[in-house]
């Protein structure tokens, strides 16, 4: 986040520093903060950009003008999935203009309402969110009605909880299941089980309905234990899979890639194989996915499109046009690789 840096610093100081921020002339810079003609609009925009992130206070006849600073709010950056949807957000709103300010919630750090405060104060021209409260049924909600109030553009990515009315870009749920689930029938498995992330997590949710409706489709019986919910951890996957395993379960479909590191590893660590004895799929296609042994098979997220999708949803918002708070869905692809093979006979738990 930007600071706002003491007041006392010299105007000639601050011309300078904004002046090489943009690459123009500390006259040019002048004209703009006195609101002096004679300056472009693109020049005039990226000279108070230069401001905000410099953490310059703005002179008061300019501090009801939004800034060109969008929010980018991600719940984390240890699971790969979420450094590359900041880099295709980042990179498409390089391009309209605009400069990202990361926000990244970390144990006893900011919460989102927090950082929703700080945007605020920043006068930022919209927030992205990936992986919020707002797919949290069960979390607060507050902060989005406040963004709501103030009309500020916000786009959310992935599903979320019903009644919030922002545009919305998601990775086709229900189609990611299928394919996972008719890939792992395709090759015999008949005891498939499933790892989610919290009850009240609606992408999970909608995992869960998808699989329910994928085995009722095929004849398949679905035990209740055959599913389970942890934490998006790599020690929340190992510790559900383990029960599973020992249950007897022969594929296991995960609602992220780092949860199926964690079923391999407990596949492993229960002297068995993947995919000779368990065949594990994850979800994301996040880095280095073919990397690990065996290569994750996988059901890849459309990043690029759903990140460049969210940022036009966005300057459409900040340029005044109607943007429908309707989803929009993007297909995910079936990525095979090593983790999943034919199923052998099951070996007694």
């Amino acid at each position: 986040m930007t600071e706002t840096r003491a007041s006392g610093r010299s105007t000639t100081r601050r011309l300078a520093e904004v002046a090489k921020k943009v690459g123009v002339s500390e006259a040019t810079v002048s004209r703009v903060l006195n609101g002096k003609p004679g300056v472009s609009e693109a020049t005039r925009a990226a000279v108070l950009t230069a401001l905000d992130v410099l953490g310059y206070e703005r002179p008061t006849q300019l501090r009801g003008e939004r800034a060109r600073l969008v929010g980018l709010v991600l719940p984390e950056l240890g699971n790969p999935i979420f450094p590359a949807l900041a880099e295709v957000v980042g990179g498409a709103l390089a391009q309209r203009g605009f400069t990202p300010v990361l926000c990244t919630r970390t144990a006893g750090g900011l919460s989102e309402a927090d950082y929703i405060e700080m945007l605020l104060e920043q006068q930022v021209s919209g927030v992205v969110f990936a992986g919020g409260h707002y797919a949290e049924a069960d979390a607060p909600h507050d902060h989005y009605h406040r963004l709501l109030e103030v009309r500020l553009p916000v786009v959310l990515v992935n599903a979320a909880t019903e009644g919030l009315g922002f545009p919305c870009v998601s990775t086709d749920d229900e189609v990611a299941v299928e394919q996972a689930f008719g890939h792992l029938v395709s090759l015999g498995h008949e005891r498939i089980g499933m790892v989610l992330g919290p009850e009240d997590h609606v992408p999970s949710r909608r995992k869960l309905a998808a699989f329910l409706s994928e085995a009722r489709r095929v004849g398949l019986p679905v035990e209740p234990e055959a599913v389970e919910r942890t934490l998006f951890s790599l020690e929340g996957g190992q510790a559900v899979t383990t029960r599973l395993v020992r249950r007897g379960v022969t594929g296991i479909i995960c609602a992220s890639d780092v949860l199926a590191l964690g079923a391999v590893r407990a596949v492993r660590r229960l002297g068995r194989s993947v995919p000779e004895d368990v065949s594990v799929v994850g979800f994301d296609d996040s880095a280095f996915m073919n990397c690990t042994h065996p290569p994750l098979t996988t059901v890849r997220q459309p990043i690029e499109a759903i990140g460049r999708t969210a940022v036009t949803l966005l300057v459409n918002q900040i340029d005044g046009a109607t943007v429908t708070a309707e989803e929009l869905l993007f297909e995910p692809e079936l990525v095979v690789r090593g983790s999943t093979g034919p199923v052998r006979a099951r070996m007694p738990a």
